[in-house]
Order: structure tokens, then sequence, then C-alpha cells
């Protein structure tokens, strides 16, 4: 048996459990092998729903490889898996859609419905982006937020697909939004919502972050020097009960910078003057390079500087299947009681 196999072989046993307990409450989107911390830098192994997609980051796997892991795990499963090869090893992580190791099949790279915590998702193994349609690390705190939701008003910051207000909708939000810039992370949220048709509908907001949450704070939209700002959608100061916060680690537009190692402040300001008293922020950082101590304190300071002093506070963890052996995941995430 190969070093790999081994490693994969592993990681199967230290998940019996828990995939016991996903299946259980309706999940069947999950981690099955995180290389970084269980033997293979680069490699990545999930399940959504009958897909399976492996992802190499550093190198490029060969067949023979590709096909054995995807066979230890149909044994390990027992069941037949869709099965999705994304080469990600070349520059800037993109995935290389020529294919030379493995072609998926027809029906592999076709749309199906995964679950998690009982509500249908979209997914796709391949489609325009780079990055699958729905992030694993961050069920718990979609499940965090399923269960504090009822009769709240809901803010989805960099929304993405909208998973969040979907948690939110199912755990019986009075009202969800949901706000994104690229139209096309919408319409996959827009498809989960008709893919839940017990649910009520979610608001969708296409907008750059700067100058939404600006106007929900009550804060200008500033100009730069020299600078016509591009058109944006006119939106009126309001608060919420439950904002959501989850900010790509970096990316530019003529309204600001999102930079969360050098800048996460100008982020999470207006966030906090568009929760409401008594509300709460959930807020994100997925650097790895940041201490998730110092980055707590950063966001505690900016908070009482703000006005808006911390009552309580929580760190929630991504769950087993992103295990970490120095207890300090990538993915940090903080429950913040105004």
């Amino acid at each position: 048996m190969s070093l790999l196999n081994q490693a994969l072989r592993a990681a199967l046993d230290a998940r019996k459990g828990l995939l016991s307990e996903l299946h259980a409450q309706g999940t069947d989107c999950y981690r099955l092998f995180h290389g970084s911390q269980e033997g293979a830098g680069g490699l990545t192994i999930d399940r959504y729903g009958p897909q399976l997609l492996v992802q190499s980051f550093h190198h490029t796997l060969d067949t023979d490889t590709l096909l054995a892991l995807h066979a230890a795990i149909e044994a390990e499963l027992r069941l037949a898996l869709l099965l999705v090869y994304n080469d990600r090893s070349q520059g800037n992580s993109r995935i290389d859609r020529r294919d030379p190791v493995y072609q998926a099949s027809e029906a592999a790279l076709g749309d199906h419905i995964g679950h998690e915590w009982g509500l249908n998702y979209r997914v796709r193994g391949r489609h325009a982006g780079q990055d699958p349609l729905l992030f694993l690390d961050l069920r718990n705190a979609r499940g965090w937020v399923k269960q504090h939701s009822a009769g709240k008003r809901v803010l989805n910051l960099f929304a993405y697909t909208c998973g969040v207000g979907l948690s939110a909708a199912a755990g019986g939000a009075r009202e969800v939004c949901n706000l994104d810039f690229a139209e096309g992370n919408l319409a996959v949220g827009k498809e989960n919502n008709a893919l839940n048709p017990q649910l009520p509908a979610m608001a969708f907001v296409q907008s750059d972050y700067f100058p939404a949450i600006r106007q929900l704070a009550g804060l200008p939209v500033s100009q730069r020097r020299g600078h016509k700002l591009p058109p944006y959608p006119r939106l009126e100061q309001r608060q919420f009960d439950l904002v959501f916060l989850d900010p790509p680690a970096w990316a530019k537009s003529a309204f600001g910078t999102v930079d969360l190692l050098r800048d996460y402040q100008s982020l999470l300001k207006p966030a906090l003057l568009s929760t409401a008293e008594d509300g709460v922020l959930i807020c994100c950082n997925n650097l790895a390079k940041v201490s998730f101590d110092e980055w707590r304190d950063q966001v505690l300071r900016c908070a009482e500087k703000s006005g808006r002093p911390v009552r309580d506070w929580q760190a929630l963890k991504p769950a087993g299947d992103f295990p970490s052996q120095d207890g300090q995941s990538p993915l940090k995430t903080l429950i913040l009681q105004l």
C-alpha cells in the first residue's frame, strides 16, 4: 500500500463517527481527505452529494493513483460516486481544463444536488469559476446560523452562493438579505432558494461591498481623488439582528480594497454599525498566516472604538473533517454579541 493510500485509510478511519453523525443530520457534503494536515499537502478530496471532487494544488496526480483513491472511497462509503478531478497545480491555482489525467464523464460534470443540515444545494464539480459552490469548512457556522435565526432580520455579506442566507431562512428568519458583487454567485444562491421551496424567498442585492455596507451603516460613500465612482444600488440606512461577514482574502475595486491581513477594520466597522443593539455579528478570517488571538484582539478593539463594544464572544471552529494539528485552523470564526 502506498503512503498516500495509507494516509487516506487513516483519514477515513478517523471520520467514521463524524460521517455517521453527518448522514443522520441530512448532510452528504463533507471533506474526506484534508491533505495539508493528513499527509499529502495540496491534495483535497471532497464529497458533494453524488460527486467526488479531487483537487491537487501542488502536484498533478497520475491516472492510476487518482482511480485508486476513487475506488478506495467508494468501497469505504459503499456507494458509487461520480469522479471529477481538478488539477490546480498550475499558476494561481487555476483549474487545468484540458484534463490530460482524467476526463470526467458528462454525468459527473452535470448539475447535481448535495445536502447539508437537511437543505438542498446546487453542486457542480466544474463550473465557470475556480472554487466549489459550497465551502465545506463553513458548515458549522451555517449550522449555528440555522439554530439562532428565528424571527431575526439577517444580512449575509460577501454571500457567495448564499448558503448562510439559506440556513437563516431554514432557521425561521423573518427576513434574509444576501449581498454579493458577482451576479453568477447570486444566480446560484437563487437556485439554492428554489431547490428548497418550503422556505420563504430571500432578497438578493448585487453590489460592491463598500458602497452597500456604508449606506446601510449611515456612512458616506466617499469618492477617491481623481476617480469617478461607477454606478451602485442605492440603499436605505438600516440595521439587522444578525450580520454575517465572510470576506475573501483580498480584492480591489473602485470603492476600496478588501485586505484581511492589513486592513480588516475597514470591513468590520460598517458591519458593526449595521448590526442592531443586542444583535449578533459573525465575522470570519480565512488567512492561515493570521493568528486567531491577534485577529480576535483586533476585532474587539475595533468594536470598542466604533462605539459598539462586544458584550460576549465565542469562537467557532470547523468540524472534524477539517483537522488542524496545531489547533489553528486557517478559517477563524468569531460570534460577537453586541
